[in-house]
């Protein structure tokens, strides 16, 4: 279990004893920001004290105690205090194998998609508290009932897998921005600005700008920070060394990734691999 402790800010990070694709956190925090990010995981937040105000998506939400915040994955999101004294939370990250086979046990077809950014319900809280701490209990059996239950209550009560989540308006910014996509993925390494991304859709600077925004609500520097965070994740997961892991995902140095780490996800990656 990797952890942090700076002042009155703390977290701790870990994995499922039973699901190791689903990893856990549990934070407190004051001052701490975070900037906008996407998971390919779901993220499910119960806030436990104090107040999160969130951007899920183009919604802009305010989430107190027992509220769960839900972000389905590759869904844009931040989240910074909304209240004097910060907020606390305990987190899920679900892989989409683990809730789409969960889904099929219940006999919905695909991913459940959750289309309401916080949902308050005091009985889900209560189970997703109780699969959260049963998590870190030496009887496995426990553990691994307790997140069924609390992760079935969840998809029947609030999901909906009768259809995908939002698709990108169908235009040429769609067209345009599966191009930069791409250009991103593969070069990830090398140096990536406005110039190279223009000249893969063969438009100009000024339309990249527009096609990002219209496309997914963020600037493509803010993108590019995203995917190499993600891919630096991989390369940790992998066991890479942090600064070969930077490097390779285009980041200028160990420290670089750091910084970047900590403003997206709220720990250090040294905790991360710590929990691998």
């Amino acid at each position: 279990m990797a952890r942090t402790n700076e002042a009155a800010e703390t977290g701790k990070y870990w994995r499922h004893p039973c699901f190791p694709d689903l990893g856990l956190f549990e934070a407190r925090f004051t001052r701490h920001r975070y900037d906008l990010h996407t998971h390919p995981t779901y993220v499910i937040a119960l806030i436990t004290s104090g107040c999160e105000r969130i951007r899920i998506g183009r919604k802009s939400v305010l989430a107190p105690a027992g509220t769960i915040a839900v972000v389905n994955p590759e869904e844009w999101h931040d989240g910074e205090r909304g209240a004097d004294e910060g907020w606390a939370y305990r987190t899920f990250y679900p892989s989409v194998p683990l809730m789409s086979a969960l889904a099929r046990e219940l006999g919905r077809d695909g991913a459940p998609v959750f289309s309401r950014a916080t949902i308050e319900d005091s009985s889900l809280a209560a189970v997703l508290t109780a699969a959260h701490q049963g998590s870190t209990s030496p009887d496995t059996m426990t553990a691994e009932t307790s997140l069924l239950v609390a992760l079935r209550r969840l998809i029947v009560r609030h999901g909906d897998s009768s259809g995908q989540a939002e698709e990108i308006e169908s235009s040429g910014s769609q067209r345009r921005f599966s191009l930069y996509r791409d250009l991103v993925e593969n070069e990830l390494g090398s140096r990536l600005d406005l110039k190279r991304l223009a000249g893969a859709a063969g438009v100009t600077r000024f339309q990249v700008i527009r096609d990002f925004n219209k496309a997914i609500g963020l600037t493509p520097a803010a993108y590019i920070r995203d995917r190499r965070l993600r891919r630096a994740s991989t390369l940790i997961e992998q066991g890479f060394g942090l600064a070969d892991a930077a490097i390779a995902a285009g980041f200028a140095d160990q420290s670089h990734l750091s910084r970047t780490f900590r403003a997206m996800h709220g720990m250090t990656p040294g905790m991360f691999r710590k929990a691998g």
